[in-house]
């Protein structure tokens, strides 16, 4: 996972996107290899086909059952229009498709930054629901009740955010705990000017 920050900032990047969707029928998953020769399908292996997207670039699982597991995208509305791409392509070289997918979204990994030094040590004690094993893992595992999420606190203020079903729902859960880190003495700024996280998005991002 790629952080795009330096210390010092604060900041929210979406990194990984997974989206399931059903499509209500079964899927020839033998004819999507004789008319698309790019995909990946090894049965003996493991049961899914795996079709890759370079634009949005994606993988996208596809089940003989009908269903599809989206990876790889940045936003939740990229995961949507990869999962309608990829359904648009299979119809179109032959591969029947009668229904539109049902789309949703299981589970948003981001990449986040405070700007600030935190007290791991204490912070097992100041917040709820934390696991800290140093010998074994560099961070604090913190697990937040709402929004339901699972963050991962490294001491240079390093985070990364899991579970969220929706974008909004990382940019919440970041903020809580700066407040949180913050009311209890748990976070410190080297400058005079606290890092000021990305607002709320109004809107999902393309």
């Amino acid at each position: 996972m790629t952080v795009l920050s330096d210390q010092g900032k604060a900041f929210i990047n979406i990194e990984n996107v997974v989206a399931s969707a059903t499509l209500k029928q079964r899927i020839d998953l033998n004819a999507i290899v004789r008319i698309f020769p790019g995909v990946e399908y090894r049965p003996e292996q493991f049961p899914g086909l795996v079709y890759r997207l370079k634009k949005p670039k994606t993988a996208t699982l596809i089940f003989s059952s009908g269903k599809m597991v989206c990876t790889g995208s940045k936003s939740e509305r990229q995961a949507r229009k990869a999962v309608f791409k990829v359904v648009d392509e299979l119809k179109r070289d032959g591969i029947v498709i009668l229904g539109r997918p049902e789309i949703t979204i299981q589970n948003i990994v981001a990449s986040c930054g405070l700007g600030g030094h935190i007290d791991l040590e204490k912070a097992v004690y100041g917040l709820t629901k934390t696991m800290y094993e140093p010998e074994q893992f560099p961070g604090l595992i913190y697990r937040m009740d709402e929004p339901k999420v699972v963050i991962l606190i490294f001491a240079s203020g390093k985070l990364v955010c899991t579970g969220a079903k929706k974008e909004i729902q990382v940019y919440v859960a970041v903020k809580k705990l700066q407040e949180i880190l913050e009311s209890k003495n748990l976070i410190s700024y080297e400058g005079p000017e606290k890092p000021r996280l990305p607002a709320l998005p109004t809107k999902v991002k393309d």
